[in-house]
């Protein structure tokens, strides 16, 4: 592989993904970075298709990229840029309008705008409960014996369950669950609340044990929910349109995005393009995903995944993925900052 043969596969790939239409030998030749005949080309076309990174979908037509060549092209070929300034300012101006000022709405936020800017769908996991930490919790009755337990992280996520009693509380036994909660609670991250916490906090409540113990099992059971990922979906008609893709693969996969847990895992650091050519879990056939994940703090908090047709322009949309992954990063880091600076004040 000269590096005559690489700029022919990149030509190639950048012809298909603007047409979608098999490529011949003249469309090559005829670009101006392309120095060579039609011939020439069109003799380092065949030796790409025998190396696998081509193929001829038809005996009289031009050639279009396998997934091997697509990697190819990807991992050594491909160039990406930095955003224009004006396009950062309008990326920032998508974000503020919608208004995202909790974690949750952040994340939901940047995979609306990727999906809008993408014309894909996007995924977004967030595993940042398991850092956030029990800001406040509440207990409001609702009826006879019925409560409700509001617990409020300091991440933005709000859970509520409700919760029937034997007995209907009394202002005295409330008060005292909410400032034993305060003591015991407030402060404490989502997972440290373990079974041997729990099993504590139930014996320390000494006589209010038999009527205040199922609100504090609630208050668990309501952290251990917030431990599991949250996956947000947005942009699933983009991927509906594409006529490049199975419907029913499609509708199949956005009723249960955990499935695409491990891919979204697979991006430790940096972006990672997934084929599903190479991954026979992934359900979506003739798809691509392209993965990146965003931090909180110094710790990976969750992950952004655009799902497209192969035939993506993958030049272009990887730039935009690395930007609001970066942006994700930068506003929960400055929340949990900030939160953190607002603790330290009240003591």
């Amino acid at each position: 592989m000269n590096d005559r043969k690489l700029k022919i596969l990149a030509a190639v790939i950048d012809e298909y993904i603007l047409t979608g239409e098999p490529v011949g030998s003249k469309a090559i030749a005829s670009k101006p970075d392309i120095n060579v005949s039609a011939a020439t080309v069109r003799n380092d076309m065949a030796m790409l298709e025998q190396l696998g990174f081509l193929e001829q979908p038809h005996t009289s037509a031009g050639r279009v990229p396998t997934f091997s060549g697509y990697r190819l092209y990807i991992d050594k070929i491909m160039k990406t840029g930095e955003l224009p300034p004006e396009e950062v300012q309008r990326l920032d101006k998508m974000l503020e309008d919608e208004g995202a000022v909790t974690e949750e709405l952040v994340i939901q936020s940047a995979a609306t705008a990727l999906a809008e800017l993408t014309k894909c769908a996007v995924v977004a996991s967030n595993a940042s409960p398991k850092f956030s930490v029990i800001s406040k919790v509440e207990v409001i009755p609702t009826g006879k014996r019925l409560y409700v337990i509001l617990l409020i992280t300091s991440n933005g996520n709000i859970k509520n369950k409700a919760c029937r009693l034997e007995f209907d509380l009394s202002h005295e036994q409330l008060e005292f669950f909410t400032n034993y909660i305060e003591e015991n609670l407030q402060g404490v991250s989502v997972s440290e609340l373990s079974d041997e916490k729990l099993n504590s906090l139930v014996e320390a409540l000494g006589t209010y044990m038999m009527t205040l113990s199922p609100l504090i099992h609630g208050v668990y059971e309501l952290s251990k929910d917030l431990l599991h990922k949250e996956y947000t979906v947005k942009g699933e008609r983009n991927l509906l349109s594409c006529n490049d893709l199975d419907k029913m693969e499609i509708v199949k996969l956005m009723d249960k995005p955990s499935e695409l847990e491990d891919f979204l895992n697979d991006s430790f650091s940096g972006i990672n393009v997934i084929f599903s050519e190479e991954n026979d879990g992934f359900v979506i056939g003739n798809s691509s995903m392209i993965v990146s994940n965003y931090q909180k703090g110094d710790k990976t908090a969750g992950s952004l995944g655009i799902i497209g047709p192969v035939r993506l322009d993958y030049a272009k949309i990887i730039p935009y993925i690395e930007y609001f992954t970066n942006k994700i990063s930068d506003l929960i880091s400055e929340n949990e900052d900030n939160t953190d600076r607002k603790d330290d004040d009240n003591e």
